[in-house]
């Protein structure tokens, strides 16, 4: 389905999936998926990838080489329940501070408690604010990360700038995204499997396979590797790549702030 996918950043603040609304209404119709989920967000994560979710966050924290030294910051969007955090603080040994952002309060409430359990509440902070309004001020970190968040992001544009603001000079920006399927077959199992199995295993992990529904569509409209990384490079950010795993179910850009 890659005639669905948009180009550029206008196309997906309308875009709900497979349904267009109205400028400002993505937002809150995001917001009442991820309320519905959040208690099995992780869980549905493991099933709905057969685990892999896990190795390719893995490969983002092991590519981002957070430094083993005291002072350096990392901002994680859209990182509610506290997974990329968790990891970046634990491959520091301890030594990184991570602000985990997100505009859903549900989801921030299991990352809290999840931090706790976990003993990281004094290396990891959580904020309660939008992707595309970062209240920070400006260089205050070292990295910021987004996994499988940009997508649900209405002005994406606005939130990369955000991204680059709030970035210290040589400070990196790494996204981990759905992504176009480039390997022949498997981009015809992995539809399949999408759109037929992972909102069946919605309704029956949740009681609701519509949040699901919505999150494979998503998927489907969000730009190609190439597209995306221009749309990086137009934020002001340099030396932007991606590599892609899985045959490219998931993509992950990177780039600087130089």
């Amino acid at each position: 389905m890659s005639e669905l996918r948009t180009t550029g950043d206008a196309a997906m603040e309308t875009s709900y999936g497979f349904k267009d609304v109205a400028a400002g209404e993505k937002q809150g119709l995001v917001n009442q998926v991820f309320h519905r989920v959040a208690n099995r967000y992780d869980l549905m994560n493991d099933l709905m990838s057969g685990g892999m979710h896990r190795l390719w966050k893995d490969a983002m924290v092991t590519w981002l080489n957070p430094p083993k030294r005291d002072g350096w910051r990392v901002l994680d969007v859209a990182g509610g329940t506290g997974d990329i955090s968790f990891r970046i603080v634990d491959a520091s040994q301890g030594h990184a501070r991570a602000t985990v952002l997100d505009v859903n309060g549900s989801m921030l409430a299991v990352g809290r408690e999840r931090a706790v359990k976990r003993k990281l509440d004094d290396k990891v902070d959580f904020v309660e604010a939008n992707a595309e309004a970062l209240p920070f001020e400006d260089a205050t970190f070292d990295a910021y990360t987004i996994a499988f968040g940009i997508r649900n992001v209405p002005r994406i544009d606005v939130a990369l700038s955000e991204a680059y603001r709030v970035l210290k000079p040589g400070g990196r920006l790494l996204c981990l995204e759905f992504s176009d399927v480039e390997m022949p077959m498997l981009d015809k199992f992995y539809e399949a499997w999408s759109f037929n199995a992972i909102p069946q295993i919605g309704r029956v992990i949740t009681g609701d396979g519509e949040p699901y529904r919505y999150l494979v569509e998503s998927i489907r409209k969000f730009p190609k590797q190439a597209d995306f990384a221009a749309m990086i490079a137009r934020a002001g950010f340099a030396r932007t790549t991606w590599r892609n795993y899985s045959g490219g179910i998931v993509a992950l850009h990177s780039a600087w702030k130089l």
